[in-house]
């Protein structure tokens, strides 16, 4: 197999990048590097050792309130298939098959940092499942974050050992069918293993990597749009210059103006300051010039209002990859120095606050595409273009009039979709979990978020392509508007008799989503 398509796992380098590739290629792998299977089993053998001498959590006592009924000898195994089916209860639709993916990596890498005490057989069959795309139907609704998300992963532990439902090829059947047409045998689990597998984060991690990218294409079209408005508007060079970003240096608003000076250095459109300064002169009376002096905010501040979110990502995208190798298991078999750990590393709430605080960034990016799409489809804003980029008869043919509404709608949804799921948190499980992350759920509504801002961003696309048919001057903007109003040409013509539009959009709503990540610091 193509080496780009193969993930090495050793618990300690997985990247957000390969999460995405694991989950999204159907040709991608995962193998396990041998150096680590040395840890996953000498910590088998420190908790086979123990089991008998020590009261463990989880694997010799009941579970949260019930840690003090210690659990007979042989019983263990028993306790272990009582947590995985009494907890593979979600309900609600089905998550997409991706996210499942993404998750059954994470949890992967985090059972072979060689902590959890489980056996080479269970990493072997959950390293099956994931490489031959047995894929857990997993419910929406069930986690509150903090034992980790105990119920999603709960039905990725029942697939395992051969009960539940399962997408295989496109279809959703019994797990028990699957594994037989294929030959995998039902895993049998071992002492702490059904605990080991539902007991972390990383449901909400697998999601949260996956956002990340999303998070990257959405900003990289975001920067290409604003700097397409700025050459229709034929915008000032000074908004983007060098020196004035250097006299207020946050990092993200510096990398957004040098993208935007970078993507318009071909331009042939942008004003130059000072040659605007030599066209008028002051005199001793006040009088009016036929041009703006600075344009819009949406036009003007695009690296103030982009670089915040930009620096969100950066510190979501390293949050997210601390995860992705941590242990966040309970508890913690460290058999390197011979001991239990009881703590709260399943909490989820890095992820969560991380994910509320990006989804909050991609909204503020919303807002920013819908107003730029106003402020061109608004004659009476810009003065200039015609109303709603209608370019045949006003009255009679409406333009984008219609796409304006779903701009607006969406964003607005966008809006209250805001609000941090991070700080919803309600006491459950008899109030041993007291205070929980809601993190799974934080993921899903940025995953919406997400979503409505490939919609509004394809609206703004599609807007300024009108304007750019409009101006007839395509060859005078830079390379990278050419670009992108030539790839934007090629799934959906020019808007110019009123037609229906559905199928078109759909096309542009699948360019958006696979459109290229600018190469720039994240």
């Amino acid at each position: 197999m193509d080496s780009k398509t193969n993930i090495v796992l050793d618990g300690d380098r997985l990247t957000i990048e390969e999460v995405n590739l694991g989950a999204c290629h159907p040709k991608a792998s995962v193998k396990i590097a041998g150096s680590a299977m040395i840890g996953v089993k000498k910590a088998q053998a420190f908790l086979d050792g123990e089991l008998n001498k020590k009261i463990i959590y989880g694997v010799n006592t009941g579970f949260g309130p019930m840690a003090s009924h210690i659990i007979g000898r042989h019983q263990v195994v028993a306790l272990q298939e009582n947590l995985i089916r009494s907890h593979a209860v979600g309900m609600g639709d089905p998550l997409p098959e991706h996210y499942v993916l993404a998750a059954m990596i994470v949890r992967l890498n985090t059972l072979v940092k060689g902590y959890s005490g489980v056996s080479p057989n269970l990493i072997k069959q959950l390293q099956t499942f994931i490489n031959k795309r047995i894929i857990p139907v997993i419910p929406e609704h069930g986690a509150v974050g903090t034992s980790g998300d105990l119920v999603q992963l709960a039905h990725i532990a029942l697939a395992l050992i051969g009960e539940g439902a399962v997408f295989y090829k496109g279809k959703r059947q019994e797990a028990a069918q699957v594994l037989q047409r294929l030959h995998v045998p039902r895993y049998q689990v071992r002492p702490k293993e059904g605990l080991a597998l539902i007991n972390g984060t990383s449901m909400m991690t697998g999601i949260a990597a996956l956002l990340c990218i999303d998070a990257q294409r959405l900003l990289s079209l975001s920067i290409r749009l604003g700097a397409l408005s700025l050459e229709l508007v034929h915008g000032f060079n000074d908004g983007i210059s060098e020196r004035l970003h250097s006299l207020r240096p946050h990092r993200g608003q510096k990398i957004v103006a040098q993208t935007l000076r970078t993507l318009l250095a071909s331009s042939n459109v942008l004003r130059s300051r000072e040659k605007f300064q030599k066209s008028f002169e002051v005199n001793d009376e006040v009088h009016k010039i036929p041009e703006d002096v600075q344009e819009v905010y949406s036009l003007r501040c695009i690296p103030q209002v982009v670089g915040p979110v930009l620096d969100i990502l950066s510190k979501t995208s390293h949050e997210v990859d601390t995860e992705l190798n941590s242990v966040t298991d309970n508890p913690v078999v460290d058999w390197k120095n011979k001991t239990f750990i009881h703590g709260g590393n399943f909490h989820g709430d890095y992820i969560a606050a991380s994910v509320d605080q990006l989804k909050i960034g991609l909204v503020k990016l919303t807002m920013l595409s819908e107003r730029r799409t106003n402020f061109f489809l608004s004659h009476h804003v810009n003065r200039f273009f015609p109303p709603f980029m209608n370019l045949k008869k006003p009255g009679l043919t409406l333009g984008l009039q219609g796409l304006q509404f779903v701009a607006t709608s969406t964003t607005s949804q966008n809006q209250t979709l805001a609000f941090p799921q991070y700080v919803h948190s309600i006491p459950t499980n008899g109030d041993n979990q007291d205070i929980v992350s809601m993190g799974t759920d934080a993921a899903l509504f940025a995953a919406k978020v997400i979503e409505n801002a490939y919609i509004v961003l394809a609206i703004e696309l599609i807007t300024l392509a009108q304007a750019v048919d409009f101006l007839g001057e395509k060859g005078r903007l830079s390379k990278s508007s050419q670009e992108l109003f030539t790839e934007l040409r090629s799934v959906m013509p020019v808007v110019i008799n009123d037609r229906t539009m559905v199928e078109d959009l759909q096309g542009v709503l699948r360019y958006v989503k696979q459109s290229p990540i600018l190469d720039i610091s994240w």
